[in-house]
């Protein structure tokens, strides 16, 4: 007698295989510039324009079919393709990533964390760690996400299940986390300047909304953690690809003294970084800045590639797999040589950021967006639940979170301080929003990535599969996410130390 699927599993089937169905990602981004392309022509032939909320400069299409367009798309092909920044961070990530991973130290530990470690505690251990890399800005998309896919399969699950539960941790954490990450100083100054609108005197830390952003990190690692073991996982079934899963052998001596004299370089790694870093007179502190606005937090990605690239090295070099410079170039080739599919679907993605960019429609978009919301005259709970709900729309074709919330600022802080709400609670509920629809929008600027992680392990994964395994986390995120904000709201809790709910603050 056959299992029974339910409506729900059927459903995602179906996304997976009208997905799967459709072209190779790299040829649907450049029929998306394509699509850019002739839109930005008809619109700007019948003088679509917008109105900036904060400069009240009207904005017009820019098409890309004039004379200046044609010559604009000629010139920049190799700029926008050079210039996108997920491909700069992947590939000096992987310098040091490559040698850590050529030398066997990442095997290694993998394989010490997986003996080691209570396997009913693995999921919830990477979810957390998803949250917890949104410190280091996008550091998670590079490193975590892969490596959970390398966890789970050393288990004997499915790779796919444990991209999913990294990549819903990481993505999650841009409205959830522990601690103050790089993000938060670039919103609150946005939030400050909108707010000056109406109260010159109202300061914004970036620490405003760290009350609601801490519960929601508990939430996220265990609402992840159920999605992913009881609807991802048993969705995906076992795993019978051509990827070969990690030796769990036992480890030898000379792997011991490895991982030892590799764990002591990390820790004189960290210990220099903190010298440079936290001083007031830092090296890499910018005078008269703090600490997440330091050379470190802007170089990030310089950060991991030392903290592989060292390990690396020491472990290569105890155990033999290094013996010459030679060897340790060989593994950095080797690990770019892997990354062949993902600079491919990079290019046309960048093609078709950039269109979009210079053609004003994402602007015009999300500001005709953000002015619907701000005429339908919702009041409250209802209000909050449209403004998650446009948030989320509109990052379905804007990727950059500081980019949308520019424009967005302007109008929904203002205005819904006139309502009686204070600029923090606006700020908490927009990267709510925002981060619910991270997961399932291609305009992620890392989503050709997780398409390009998850081919590893099957030729035939492609956008459906991606989307498909992620949609349940938003759906149940959404939810869960939206009854954490009605209970915070109904009982009147402030959003952070300086977030109160209500403009002006009331009891």
């Amino acid at each position: 007698m056959s299992k029974r699927i339910s409506l729900f599993q059927r459903s995602l089937n179906t996304v997976e295989r009208v997905g799967n169905a459709l072209p190779h990602p790299a040829t649907i981004f450049g029929l998306l510039a394509l699509v850019v392309v002739i839109l930005s022509a008809i619109t700007a032939a019948i003088g679509l324009t917008a109105t900036h909320p904060g400069t009240s400069e009207t904005i017009t299409v820019r098409s890309l079919l004039s004379p200046e367009g044609i010559r604009w798309m000629f010139e920049s092909v190799e700029e926008n393709f050079v210039a996108f920044p997920p491909l700069g961070l992947v590939l000096v990530a992987m310098i040091g990533i490559g040698v850590a991973e050529g030398s066997g130290l990442i095997t290694v530990v993998i394989r010490a964390l997986v003996l080691k470690a209570p396997q009913r505690l693995i999921t919830m251990a990477l979810v957390a760690a998803g949250v917890l890399s949104h410190l280091a800005s996008e550091a998670g998309y590079v490193v975590l996400i892969p490596l959970g896919a390398v966890i789970f399969h050393a288990l004997g699950r499915h790779p796919i299940a444990g991209l999913a539960a990294a990549f819903a941790g990481v993505s999650g954490g841009f409205g959830a986390n522990f601690l103050i990450g790089s993000v938060d100083p670039v919103l609150a100054g946005l939030t400050q300047s909108a707010a000056h609108i109406i109260d010159p005197d109202i300061l914004i830390s970036p620490a405003t909304n760290v009350y609601f952003m801490f519960v929601s990190a508990i939430m996220i690692i265990i609402v992840g953690s159920f999605v992913t073991e009881k609807l991802v996982e048993p969705r995906l079934g076992s795993y019978g690809g051509k990827e070969e899963a990690i030796e769990l052998e036992r480890l030898s001596a000379v792997e011991k003294k490895g991982m030892l004299w590799s764990g002591i370089s990390v820790l004189v790694v960290l210990g220099l970084f903190a010298i440079t870093v936290i001083p007031e007179n830092g090296l890499l502190r910018v005078p008269g800045e703090s600490v997440l606005r330091s050379s470190f937090f802007n170089g990030m990605i310089t950060a991991i590639m030392i903290f592989f690239l060292i390990p690396g090295l020491v472990y290569g070099i105890i155990t033999g797999a290094i013996r010459s410079d030679k060897d340790g170039i060989k593994q950095m080739i080797t690990s770019m040589s892997h990354l062949a599919t993902y600079i491919v679907l990079v290019f046309f993605a960048a093609q078709f950021v950039y269109y979009f960019n210079y053609s004003h429609l994402g602007l015009i978009l999300a500001i005709e967006g953000a002015g619907f919301l701000s005429h339908i005259g919702f009041t409250g709970i209802p209000l909050m639940l449209a403004f998650i709900f446009v948030s989320a729309f509109i990052n379905m074709f804007m990727g950059s979170a500081s980019a949308k919330w520019a424009i967005m600022a302007p109008v929904f802080v203002p205005m819904f301080m006139l309502l009686g709400y204070h600029p923090s609670l606006t700020q908490m509920v927009f990267r709510v929003g925002d981060s619910l629809t991270n997961v399932i929008t291609p305009m992620m600027s890392y989503f050709a990535l997780i398409v390009a992680y998850a081919e590893k392990y099957d030729d035939t994964y492609g956008i459906g599969t991606i989307i498909s395994t992620m949609l349940p986390y938003s759906l149940v995120f959404g939810f869960v996410w939206t009854l954490l904000l009605i209970a915070w709201m109904l009982f009147g809790l402030p959003v952070g130390p300086d977030g109160p709910l209500h403009y002006p603050a009331v009891p």
